[in-house]
């Protein structure tokens, strides 16, 4: 369908715009075909745009991203990555999480570009409220349902990494770690992040 509105000079191109699906209306093919630098997610048809990332988010992933990796291969358990890389929960339901880690058999077992589910997922808080009812609770909710065995929720704002493990279809909390305490995997045997230094990475950018 093409718009007979035709785009002024200082507006949108609205032309471009009718190039796409509508709202409501996206595939799976529609959203892997997207060449963008921006975070997007697939729910239902609909388009979700994440809020870009700022310097102390990053920081603080790069800091779990590297506790993570290190400790995934040397113990040769799979596969840690950051976002952005789409993670497939269901039909019709792709989301970016800040890590994903893989086991080997799931690697293995890979058959296209983007990974269907995962074993565990971390989310780490940008600030805002929505963003904060989206990995404190509809993502909890989602993660459960495509049964990614944990789920870390890293919260800058109150300093507490919260790990919740899959007890049949819901999580149940494993624990609530503070600065001054280390945070413990359950799928992860042996792995333990310090909390203090995961948010005193945020400070590092400053020195």
């Amino acid at each position: 369908m093409f718009s007979p509105i035709q785009s002024k000079v200082g507006e949108p191109v609205w032309e471009i715009a009718w190039l796409f699906p509508y709202q409501g209306d996206w595939t799976e093919a529609d959203y892997l075909a997207l060449e963008t630098n921006r975070l997007i997610e697939l729910d239902n048809g609909r388009l979700i745009f994440l809020p870009m990332p700022t310097m102390p988010h990053q920081l603080i992933l790069g800091e779990l991203v590297c506790r993570f990796h290190d400790f995934v291969r040397a113990n040769r358990l799979g596969t840690v990555l950051p976002a952005p890389l789409p993670v497939r929960l269901w039909e019709g339901r792709y989301c970016e999480p800040d890590i994903v880690f893989m086991n080997q058999a799931r690697v293995n077992a890979l058959t296209g570009d983007y990974p269907d589910g995962a074993d565990l997922l971390v989310e780490v808080i940008i600030g805002d409220e929505e963003d904060r009812n989206r990995d404190l609770k509809s993502k909890r909710t989602e993660y459960a349902r495509a049964g990614v065995a944990e789920y870390w929720i890293v919260d800058p704002k109150k300093k507490r990494v919260t790990v919740l493990t899959l007890a049949g279809d819901e999580y149940m909390a494993h624990g609530e770690f503070k600065e001054g305490e280390r945070a413990t995997s359950v799928l992860l045997d042996g792995f333990a992040v310090a909390v203090t230094a995961v948010f005193a990475a945020a400070e590092s950018g400053n020195r």
